[in-house]
């Protein structure tokens, strides 16, 4: 599991006090590092994944795609408390976004996929949001003399399973990183990247102790914590978090830490989507996780440094779907069922 304890260790550093030269405002030495571009190694895997990725044939209505959860032009989420899923279902969580989630160390608020590919089949067959099953989809996909032909040309095979399915996506979903924020810009080195008052929220944030659980490349995703560390955090939503998965109480509300790498993009926030503003989860962050009560001052400079965060979004050309053909079955989006 990679940096499960770092966080630890970075809150009791933070606890002891420690400023120079570890903490010092030295690019160098800070606990986040820059976003890395993309490295595809197989563009033609990317390009199918891409398809698939848009392509709403993959859910039972004919209606949803990936893209419905977590959109390309808005963060890589959906701007939705939660998701809607198949017959206009309300999902039960927030929907995370998709954008450099190769740095996660798990995928889903509760970590139940090990990783992009496992994370893929999921809403295919989940029945609040795609809804269908997987052995369907693939019969959707035999079904389009295009897909077969793509299919064959990418994985030397003749006939199309899940496993294939979900590779590719996965395929795709690496890509979908975002370097060049004005933050990493400075982490390079670039003194001019950052104004005064962004660099003071940064200095807020790291000496606060937000960068106990928000640190490495993503900011964050790399480790399972305690939602109200300090003080209970009150909502309605049924999630559990990490117990979910594990079955032991000790992990009831452990959720993965969301990374804040284009975070003002991927409003609201929280795995309940309850906080709809960054000051207002900065101030719940502050009060439930450090025990601070920021001043209106203090959360504006940390809203300041958090939107440098933001970086290049990825820039696609939407791809031409294969047609269906007789013996694909048709969209049904008013079906009851």
């Amino acid at each position: 599991m990679k940096n499960t304890f770092r966080p630890l260790v970075l809150a009791a550093a933070l606890a002891a006090g420690i400023s120079a030269p570890g903490w010092a405002m030295q690019p160098d030495n800070e606990p986040i590092s820059p976003i890395p571009a993309a490295k595809v190694t197989n563009p033609a895997m990317v390009e199918l994944g891409k398809k698939l990725w848009f392509d709403p044939r993959l859910s039972k209505s004919g209606f949803i795609s990936c893209n419905s959860c977590h959109n390309l032009s808005m963060g890589g989420s959906d701007n939705l408390k939660t998701s809607i899923g198949h017959n206009w279902a309300e999902g039960p969580i927030n929907s995370p976004t998709v954008l450099n989630s190769s740095m996660n160390v798990a995928q889903f608020w509760d970590g139940r996929a090990k990783d992009l590919k496992e994370q893929a089949g999921g809403p295919i067959a989940n029945p609040m949001e795609m809804a269908f099953t997987h052995e369907l989809a693939v019969d959707m996909l035999n079904s389009i003399p295009g897909y077969q032909a793509e299919f064959k040309r990418v994985f030397k095979k003749d006939k199309i399973s899940i496993s294939e399915v979900t590779d590719a996506i996965a395929a795709f979903e690496e890509t979908l990183v975002t370097p060049n924020s004005r933050f990493d810009k400075w982490l390079k080195g670039d003194q001019k990247a950052l104004t005064k008052n962004e660099l003071e929220g940064y200095k807020l944030f790291r000496d606060s102790g937000c960068v106990a659980c928000h640190n490495g490349v993503a900011v964050g995703g790399n480790s399972f914590q305690r939602m109200g560390l300090v003080e209970p955090y009150k909502t309605d939503n049924p999630a559990e978090g990490r117990a979910a998965v594990t079955g032991s109480d000790a992990d009831r509300f452990n959720f993965k830490v969301p990374t804040l790498r284009n975070v003002e993009l991927t409003y609201p926030y929280f795995h309940d989507g309850a906080a709809d503003t960054l000051e207002e989860a900065v101030n719940t962050m502050g009060r439930i996780q450090l025990g601070k009560v920021f001043t209106p001052a203090e959360n504006a400079k940390i809203v300041a440094f958090l939107k440098t965060l933001t970086g290049d979004q990825p820039k696609l050309e939407m791809p031409i779907l294969p047609p269906s053909s007789d013996k694909t079955p048709r969209p049904e989006p008013f079906a009851k069922k």
